[in-house]
C-alpha cells in the first residue's frame, strides 16, 4: 500500500512515524512546500528573543533522519498544487527545479496546517513587516533585528503569539506597542480575566491599543495608522492576527469543511472522501464540552491526530475523543491558561451556569516565592460539570489547568474536586489546593445555598442589592464599592439584627473567604437572599477600576 502525506510538521510526521512503527510493508512519501520538517512553531517567539536558541533547536529532524530511521521519503520544497480524489492522484511542483509531476496513492493524509490570517491593510507588504508562520519567518525577524538594530516594534494582534512576541521583542530592548481590534487582549478569554494580562503588560512597559484597527502602513513601513487617527512610528511590524486552515487545495472538491474553513474528520481522522484522512491545523475537531466542531490549532492536538491516523491506516483501534481546547502561554512573568468554554461562550449557548473567581496563593503564603493565582471556573448548574477554566498567575498555573483538564476529561463534577488527593507540601501547594477551593466554592453555590454573584452581575443590577463590605475600616477607607455599607465581620452579627431579612444582600471581603463566612452568618440568622461577591473586592477593582472614597 502506498500512502502519501501532504505536510511534514506535527501531524504529518506523527502519522508517518506511527504507520512505520505498525508496519514495514507500507510505502510512505511526504511532500512539503517548506524547507523545514517537524519544526516547533510554538518556539518561534523564543527563538526570536534568545540568542542561545538556534535554528537547529526548532528543527531537530530532517528528511535524511526520517529516511534513515523510518525509511520514509520526505520531499521538501515540493508544493502539491492539486488533488484528484477520483483518480487518487496529486499534482506536485518541485519549487527548486520547477519540475511538475503527479503521484498516486492508495491512502492520502492531508496535513497542510494553517496559514497566517493576513489582514487586508495598505502597506502590509512593506519590507519591515513580518507575519509569524514558520521557522523561516522567525529567522527573518531575528536577522532583521541583528542587522537593522530596530528600536521599536508594533505587534498587530494580541493573542498567544502576539503576547509571546511582546515579551521576546522587549527582551531585545525594543519599545513594543500592541494593537488589538477586540476590546481586550486575548479575545478568547473573558474581559475581566484579560484585564489582569493588560495590567501586567503595562507594568512591563508595553503600550496597548485595544478596540483599535490598523488602517494603513505608510512611508515604507515607518508608520502604522489606525482607524481612530493614531499614527504610530515604528522600525518594524509583526503581524500576529491568528491563523486559518490552509484548505484552499481541497475547496470545491467535495470534501466537507466546517464553519471555520477546516476539514471535518471523524474519530478515525477520516474525511468524507474514501481513503482520505486529515490531521492537524487544517482540521476542525470535536469539542468534548459541547460536541460541536471547533477550530483549535495546536501542535499537541496535531501530534495526537497524526498518531491516530497512522494507527487507523495500519489497522489499529486508536480513536480521537475530541479536545476541550486547552492553551497556555507566558508573557513576561505572567502565565495564562484556559480550557473549555469562556463565560461569553456559555452565555451564547443559553447554558444555565455558575461562575467563581477564586484568588489564592499557589503555595504556602509565608514562602517568599509564593504568588497569587486567579482561577475563573464555569460550571453548569444542573449537572455540576466543569464547562471552562481560565487561570492567570506567576506560578503554578500549568499544574492547576492540567488538573482541571484531567477532571473535565473524565467527567468530574465540581463537588468531586474537593475529594482529589492532590500533593501537598508548603513549596508546592496550600493545604487545600486552589483547585479544591474552586470546587468547594462552586459546590457551595450549586448544592448548599451559598449563592455567588460576579462584579459584573452586581453592577448591572446595583440598585437591587444592599452591599455589605465586611473588611476592616482601614481597607474600606482605601477604596470600596459605591454605596457599600462597611460592617467589619466581627461586628456583623450584632449589627445585622436591625436589618430587613427579606431584602437582597451582597457581602464581600477582599478575595471571598471572609465574605463566605459573612454569608453563612446572615443565612444562619434567617436572611432569605444573600450573595457572596465572586473574587471579592479584588475582582471588583480589577474589573471596574473604580475606587470610591468618602
Amino acid at each position: 500500500m502506498r500512502v502519501l502525506i501532504i505536510g511534514s510538521v506535527a501531524g504529518g510526521t506523527s502519522a508517518a512515524a506511527k504507520m512505520r512503527r505498525n508496519s514495514e510493508d507500507l510505502e510512505i512519501v511526504i511532500y512539503d512546500m517548506d524547507k523545514d520538517i517537524s519544526y516547533s512553531g510554538c518556539g518561534i517567539p523564543y527563538f526570536v528573543g534568545e540568542d542561545y536558541i538556534s535554528r537547529e533547536d526548532l528543527t531537530p529532524r530532517n528528511s535524511q533522519w526520517f529516511k534513515k530511521r523510518f525509511n520514509i521519503d520526505i520531499f521538501t520544497e515540493h508544493k502539491v498544487t492539486d488533488i484528484d480524489f477520483e483518480k487518487k492522484l496529486i499534482s506536485v511542483i518541485n519549487l527548486k527545479t520547477g519540475e511538475a509531476f503527479t503521484d498516486s496513492y492508495d491512502k492520502l493524509v492531508i496535513a497542510v496546517g494553517a496559514n497566517p490570517s493576513i489582514p487586508n491593510i495598505e502597506g502590509i507588504d512593506s519590507a519591515n513587516v513580518f507575519p509569524v508562520r514558520n521557522v523561516q519567518s522567525g529567522e527573518r525577524i531575528k536577522i532583521f533585528i541583528k542587522e537593522k538594530n530596530p528600536k521599536s516594534a508594533v505587534i498587530i494582534g494580541a493573542g498567544f503569539i502576539g503576547l509571546e512576541m511582546a515579551e521576546n521583542l522587549k527582551s531585545r530592548g525594543l519599545d513594543v506597542t500592541l494593537i488589538e481590534s477586540a476590546p481586550h487582549v486575548m479575545p478568547s478569554m473573558d474581559y475581566e480575566m484579560a484585564l489582569y494580562i493588560q495590567d501586567h503588560l503595562l507594568k512591563n512597559g508595553v503600550k496597548l491599543y485595544t478596540s483599535e484597527k490598523v488602517e494603513s502602513i505608510t512611508e515604507n513601513g515607518r508608520y502604522v495608522n489606525t482607524l481612530s487617527g493614531s499614527k504610530i512610528a515604528t522600525d518594524m511590524i509583526v503581524v500576529a492576527t491568528g491563523v486559518k486552515p490552509a484548505t484552499d487545495i481541497v475547496k470545491n472538491k467535495g470534501i466537507k469543511l466546517g464553519l471555520h474553513g477546516g476539514i471535518i474528520v471523524n474519530d478515525k481522522m477520516e474525511t468524507n472522501i474514501p481513503d482520505v484522512y486529515a490531521v492537524g491545523d487544517c482540521c476542525e475537531v470535536k469539542s468534548t464540552v459541547t460536541g460541536e466542531y471547533i477550530y483549535r490549532p495546536l501542535g499537541s492536538t496535531a501530534n495526537k491526530m497524526g498518531r491516530i491516523a497512522g494507527d487507523v491506516i495500519t489497522g489499529g483501534n486508536l480513536r480521537f475523543r475530541g479536545v476541550p481546547g486547552t492553551g497556555i502561554f507566558k508573557t513576561f512573568e505572567l502565565t495564562v491558561a484556559q480550557t473549555g468554554l469562556s463565560e461569553k461562550e456559555a452565555a451564547t449557548r443559553g447554558i444555565d451556569y455558575v461562575v467563581s473567581h477564586n484568588i489564592k496563593e499557589n503555595q504556602s503564603k509565608y514562602l517568599k516565592e509564593s504568588r497569587e493565582l486567579v482561577i475563573k471556573c464555569i460550571s453548569e448548574r444542573k449537572s455540576e460539570r466543569i464547562l471552562g477554566v481560565q487561570i492567570v498567575g506567576e506560578r503554578g498555573v500549568d499544574k492547576r489547568i492540567d488538573v482541571f483538564v484531567t477532571a473535565m476529561t473524565f467527567g468530574a463534577k465540581v463537588s468531586d474536586l474537593f475529594h482529589l488527593d492532590l500533593a501537598y507540601a508548603p513549596p508546592f501547594s496550600t493545604t487545600k489546593d486552589p483547585v479544591m477551593y474552586s470546587g468547594m466554592i462552586l459546590d457551595n453555590a450549586i448544592n448548599r445555598g451559598r449563592q455567588l454573584i460576579t462584579p459584573h452581575e452586581l453592577m448591572k443590577n446595583r440598585d437591587s442589592f444592599t452591599v455589605i463590605d465586611v473588611r476592616s475600616k482601614d481597607d474600606y477607607n482605601k477604596g470600596h464599592i459605591d454605596g457599600a455599607i462597611n460592617i467589619p465581620h466581627e461586628e456583623l452579627k450584632e449589627t445585622a439584627k436591625s436589618f430587613d431579612k427579606n431584602k437582597k444582600y451582597v457581602v464581600h471581603c477582599n478575595k471571598g473567604t471572609t465574605g463566605n463566612a459573612a454569608q453563612n452568618l446572615l443565612l444562619n440568622l434567617g436572611f432569605k437572599e444573600v450573595y457572596n461577591l465572586s473574587g471579592g473586592y479584588s475582582q471588583y477593582k480589577i474589573e471596574f477600576g473604580r475606587v470610591a472614597k468618602d
